[in-house]
C-alpha cells in the first residue's frame, strides 16, 4: 500500500510527543503516515501504520539504525528527527528520489552541555557531530525546527513549528482532586527538575506528585534510594515513559504542573513545551525563572528554582485556592485555540504534489 509520509527515529522512543504531534497532524491533513522507531505497537501515533525499529539502545544499535532505516522507510517524502539521521537521510533520498524532510526540534550543540557523558574527547567529538548534522539539515527538502533561535538558520526551505499543545490530545480539566496534586511530564532527570521537585515535596505536606516520563539512566540509582528513604515517598508516584493520551490521562485532576529547568545554554532561550501543555490542560503553573518563560508568564504563574522556593509556591496555593485558581485562568489565556500544526502538514502536502 502507498504510503505518503514516514517518520523514522534512530534514537526516540516511539512514545515520544513531538513524535506523536507530527503524525497526528499529518492525518489531520489526509495523509497516509508510517511510523518507524523503538517502542511497541500500543505506545505509537494510533492513526499511523508502525514498524518496531530493531536493536536496543546502545550506541551500536543506533549506529545501525541510522545507517538503514532511510533506506526502509516506504514514504514519499521521510521526515527524520534525529541529528544522526541527517546524512543517511539526504543519501537516501539521492538515489531513492524521496523528498526528505530533517526536524531539528532542539539546538543540538548547546544540549550536550546539559549532558554528564558529554564531556573532554567525548563530548568534542560529540559536539562536532552535532555541528555537522545541523548544517546538513540546511539541505533537505524540508528543515523543521522548533523555536525561531534553533538552527540551522540559513536552511534552504525553513519552517517553525513549535511544541504547542495537540488539543486532540490535551483537554482544559473541568475538575480537580480534592487533595492538591502536582505533576511532571517530560524527561526525568536532574538538570530538569528532578532532585529539588523531589526535595520540594518532602517540604510540601499537604501535596502530592505525580512523574510521568522516563527516568535517565545516570539519575535512576538517586530515584530508588530516596523512593526507599524518604519520608514522602508515599506522596509520589513515577508511571515512567507513557504514550502522549495517557499521560495527560494521569494529569488529569492535578492542580499544578511544574517545570523546573536548569539555567543550561539549552534552557535559558527556550519556552519548554510543558509550560504551554500545562497552560492548555488548565493547570497552574510553577517554572523556573527563565527569561522567555518570565515573559510569557509574568503574573500568570509562581517562578521557584530551589526546592523550599518550590515547596513555598505549592503550600501558597494549597492555602491560599482562590489565588491558584486565578493563576491557573490566567496561565490557560496563553494558549491560542486551532491547529498550530497544520502550516507543517500543508508544506509537507506541498512536497508530495509534484509527485501526484
Amino acid at each position: 500500500m502507498k504510503i505518503d509520509v514516514s517518520i523514522i527515529s534512530s534514537g526516540h522512543h516511539v512514545a515520544d510527543a513531538r513524535l506523536h504531534r507530527l503524525a497526528a497532524a499529518l492525518h489531520r491533513a489526509g495523509l497516509s503516515v508510517e511510523v518507524i522507531a523503538r517502542g511497541e505497537t500500543f505506545e505509537a501515533p494510533p492513526d499511523a501504520r508502525f514498524r518496531a525499529a530493531y536493536g536496543d539502545t546502545g550506541k551500536f544499535s543506533r549506529v545501525i539504525r541510522a545507517l538503514t532505516l532511510p533506506f526502509m522507510a516506504r514514504g514519499e517524502v521521510i521526515i527524520a528527527i534525529d541529528p544522526d539521521l541527517s546524512l543517511p537521510l539526504l543519501i537516501a533520498g539521492n538515489i531513492r528520489k524521496r523528498k526528505v524532510v530533517c526536524d531539528v526540534h532542539e539546538d543540538y550543540v548547546s544540549l550536550l552541555r546539559d549532558r554528564n557523558w558529554a564531556k573532554g574527547v567525548v563530548g568534542l567529538f560529540a559536539r562536532k557531530i552535532a555541528r555537522d548534522a545541523t548544517k546538513i539539515a540546511a539541505e533537505a527538502d524540508l528543515t523543521i525546527v522548533a523555536d525561531e533561535h534553533v538552527p540551522p538558520l540559513n536552511a534552504k526551505n525553513r519552517i517553525v513549528v513549535r511544541n504547542l499543545p495537540d488539543f486532540t490530545v490535551i483537554h482544559l480539566t473541568e475538575s480537580f482532586d480534592e487533595s492538591p496534586r502536582a505533576v511532571y511530564i517530560g524527561d526525568v532527570r536532574k538538570s530538569r527538575g528532578l532532585h529539588s521537585m523531589l526535595a520540594a515535596i518532602e517540604s510540601a505536606p499537604h501535596w502530592r506528585l505525580d512523574v510521568v516520563g522516563p527516568v535517565a539512566p545516570v539519575d535512576q540509582l538517586f530515584v530508588d534510594e530516596w523512593l526507599a528513604s524518604s519520608p514522602a515517598r508515599e506522596r509520589v508516584h513515577f508511571y515512567g515513559r507513557c504514550a502522549p493520551v495517557e499521560s495527560w490521562r494521569i494529569a488529569r485532576g492535578a492542580w499544578v504542573g511544574l517545570s523546573i529547568l536548569d539555567s543550561t545554554p539549552a534552557f535559558l532561550e527556550a519556552v519548554p513545551s510543558k509550560v504551554y501543555e500545562y497552560a492548555a490542560a488548565g493547570l497552574g503553573i510553577i517554572s523556573s525563572p527563565l527569561p522567555r518563560v518570565v515573559a510569557l508568564l509574568e503574573g500568570r504563574a509562581a517562578f521557584a528554582s530551589t526546592p523550599g522556593e518550590i515547596a513555598s509556591a505549592l503550600e501558597w496555593w494549597s492555602a491560599h485556592p482562590e489565588e491558584w485558581r486565578s493563576a491557573r485562568a490566567a496561565s490557560s489565556q496563553i494558549v491560542e485555540s486551532g491547529d498550530p500544526y497544520s502550516p507543517f502538514a500543508e508544506r509537507i502536502r506541498a512536497l508530495l504534489r509534484p509527485r501526484r
